[in-house]
């Protein structure tokens, strides 16, 4: 017979509630986006078969950003290492709440100039910096994949933790770009998390819990076909959510591993571009490694279904999941 201990109801209990926020805010925010005509921008120049989704409400990120947070609220006293995740998870969502704002309701298709949202993303990355550095239980201390716990010189963790910090946050904003591909690949790496959380004890398993359910709350709306996307408020939050908690658990070096699909992402549009301006500047004319970046669409224009392409990248990540826990020493 199974035995239901605390750590179990722990973990179940805000799931649950988070999931059950999400479900119910859901066809409250959902309408209210439809009325304010909040509604997605999409590019000429991607795949034309998603020019039928303009005007689908976007910033639909509020709505689990807001489902994490009252959950998270719950657990906050008498554990204050759950504190400075939440507090990035929500600084890098208002970053992207603002270039929402500015691209559906302004009506300014740029958003946040690059420089206004490296600059937001800039400043939540050196806070959380200082919090980490100046808390005794974390420091330095990172784990290597297959090797162990290793202490790192104070300016190359500084270094890494900006690299990681602005690779994850944009990897995950261009792994949104598919119906529920963001949200199921995110809620995979989140499992991660709580996992290894549960298992060392650490005090961020409440809001990895959140995370988790408010993001299958949110799925019920984002699968496809979307009746809501999450948006940059969404997208950045959980790129913030992803690297805090990695460095929370000292797991930085964990993420091409468990977030191998946002790597995969990013580096297809970099080739892409770099390669693009190569042969432009060699050959005088462009050419393409990918059919269309970020990688989703390269599948999707070669023949995937949007739920194809979201069901691979989501087993391919949970396999490297798996991977990334027999890595831990």
């Amino acid at each position: 017979m199974l035995v239901i201990n605390k750590t179990m109801i722990e973990i179940a209990f805000p799931v649950l509630l988070s999931f059950f926020i999400s479900v119910i805010l859901s066809p409250i925010i959902i309408p209210f986006l439809h009325k304010l005509k909040f509604g997605q921008c999409v590019r000429t120049e991607g795949p034309q078969a998603h020019l039928k989704k303009a005007g689908t409400p976007t910033m639909g990120g509020v709505i689990f950003l807001i489902s994490v947070v009252l959950t998270s609220l719950c657990f906050v006293k008498g554990n204050t290492d759950l504190i400075p995740v939440l507090f990035v998870t929500l600084g890098f969502g208002l970053v992207g709440f603002l270039d929402d704002y500015l691209k559906v309701v302004r009506k300014n298709t740029d958003g946040l100039l690059p420089w206004q949202k490296m600059l937001g993303q800039f400043i939540v990355t050196v806070a959380f910096a200082y919090i980490l550095i100046t808390n005794d239980k974390l420091g330095t201390a990172t784990y290597v994949p297959f090797y162990g716990e290793i202490t790192l010189p104070l300016p190359v963790f500084v270094i890494m933790l900006f690299f990681v910090f602005l690779g994850t946050v944009n990897g995950v904003n261009f792994t949104d770009g598919l119906d529920g591909l963001a949200s199921s690949v995110t809620v995979v790496v989140a499992t991660f998390f709580t996992v290894v959380a549960v298992g060392t004890q650490s005090g961020i398993a409440p809001v990895t819990c959140a995370v988790v359910g408010s993001l299958l709350g949110f799925l019920l709306f984002n699968v496809y076909p979307a009746k809501v996307f999450m948006g940059d408020t969404g997208s950045l939050a959980l790129g913030g959510f992803v690297a805090a908690s990695a460095y929370m658990l000292k797991m930085p070096l964990f993420i091409p591993l468990i977030g191998l699909i946002y790597l995969c992402e990013v580096l297809s549009v970099m080739l892409q571009v770099t390669y693009f301006k190569y042969t432009k500047k060699k050959y005088g004319e462009g050419k393409r490694i990918f059919r269309m970046t970020p990688i989703h669409h390269h599948y999707e224009l070669g023949g995937w279904s949007e739920t194809r392409v979201v069901a691979v990248f989501s087993c391919v990540t949970a396999l490297f999941c798996l991977i990334a826990l027999t890595a831990m020493q």
